[in-house]
């Protein structure tokens, strides 16, 4: 096999990649919710407790349960990913940034890097392994 011919082989799953990434980025993200919500798989706060639903960190945890669970299945993609993606803006710049310009200083990696993954797949959609796309094939719609 040419280097060219694997090179092809390679970027013709960029369709399925695009896709894995949402799905692994949103079970991630859904896993963060459920640590805050419900103490799983860990606990976010000591002692085994959990967030009060009707604080600000309630709804984030809220949003980034249920949203991320929509990303996962690709649902909705497109609205989903927008809100999330300001959703992790708003965290980074209300808790991360007052405490250092760099994201590896202020411990905002990860709301950074959502910020941005979920603004991409607000622009690019859900890709083809989605519910979205399903949804697409059997409206008929180009």
């Amino acid at each position: 096999m040419s280097q060219s011919t694997l090179f092809t082989r390679w970027t013709g799953w960029a369709p399925q990649l695009h896709s894995l990434l949402r799905i692994v980025a949103a079970f991630i993200f859904t896993s963060a919710g459920t640590m805050k919500l419900f103490a799983f798989p860990v606990a976010a706060l000591p002692g085994g407790g959990t967030v009060s639903l009707a604080s600000q960190l309630g709804i984030g945890a809220t949003l980034e349960m249920l949203g991320g669970a929509l990303l996962l299945i690709g649902l909705y993609t497109r609205p989903v990913a927008f809100l999330l993606s300001g959703e992790m803006a708003v965290a980074y710049f209300q808790f991360h940034f007052p405490q250092s310009f760099w994201p590896v200083a202020n411990h905002g990696v990860g709301a950074a890097l959502f910020a941005f993954v979920w603004l991409y797949f607000s622009a690019a959609g859900a890709g083809p392994w989605s519910l979205d796309a399903l949804r697409k094939k059997h409206q008929g719609s180009p």
